[in-house]
């Protein structure tokens, strides 16, 4: 009787350290180790000590000993992706800090107006029949449009020089309206700025903060230079 209780204990303590492999309870590579060899120090002591009339399962001694196995493995690339995670996240913020003091085009809806002309960019969901970029002061008034015409879908740039004396101090903002036939296009617009600071995000990510004043998220650049 007391070998089938110490059998029995055995068994317990067997099943409590394959179960907290098997639910992820060790996080880290050497608590996975360490609780592997646990088990399989108990497993062989079970074995030993098992009731010859009442032998154990090989087919379920097996089944655990490969999903061990299996989650070892686990644990391991775990380790892994997380390490690669973290050089992928250096090398993305040492090319981040390259950008400090470069253009770049992201969402938005400023014209970049520099020695007398601007420049704006937009995207187009799918090609459209008919493209006009209207031109706002900062009071949100229309002080010029531009027909574009056809386009295809993609990113398009447009180049506007502001009439002789048409001046606004906080800077002109546009517009972008498609259509194809009857029906609208979608319709972004995109604005060159400057990268004046690189930051990283809570979530692991960069964040670009820009000359104009606003942030963006590294993945929201639509293009290098514009």
């Amino acid at each position: 009787m007391a070998t089938a209780t110490t059998t029995t204990s055995k068994a317990a303590d067997a099943s409590s350290v394959y179960n907290q492999l098997k639910t992820g309870t060790s996080t880290t590579a050497s608590k996975m180790q360490e609780a592997s060899d646990q088990f399989l120090k108990l497993l062989v002591t079970q074995m030993q000590s098992q009731d010859p009339l009442n032998p154990m399962d090989n087919a379920q001694v097996t089944s655990q000993m490969a999903q061990i196995n299996t989650v070892s493995g686990l644990g391991t690339v775990n380790e892994s992706i997380k390490s690669m995670s973290a050089q992928l996240l250096q090398m993305q913020t040492m090319q981040g800090a390259s950008l400090v003091g470069n253009s770049v085009v992201v969402p938005g809806n400023a014209i970049d107006v520099s020695s007398g002309s601007g420049v704006g960019h937009f995207e187009l969901g799918s090609a459209a029949d008919a493209v006009k970029v209207e031109v706002l002061s900062s009071a949100g008034k229309v002080v010029d449009t531009l027909d574009m015409g056809a386009e295809t879908s993609g990113r398009h740039t447009f180049n506007w020089k502001p009439a002789e004396g048409l001046t606004d101090a906080s800077g002109f903002r546009f517009r972008v309206t498609a259509t194809s036939g009857t029906a609208n296009v979608t319709t972004t617009t995109l604005m060159r700025d400057q990268v004046s600071a690189v930051s990283s995000t809570a979530t692991g990510g960069l964040s670009l903060q820009l000359k104009s004043g606003g942030t963006v998220a590294y993945s929201d650049v639509r293009a290098f230079g514009g």
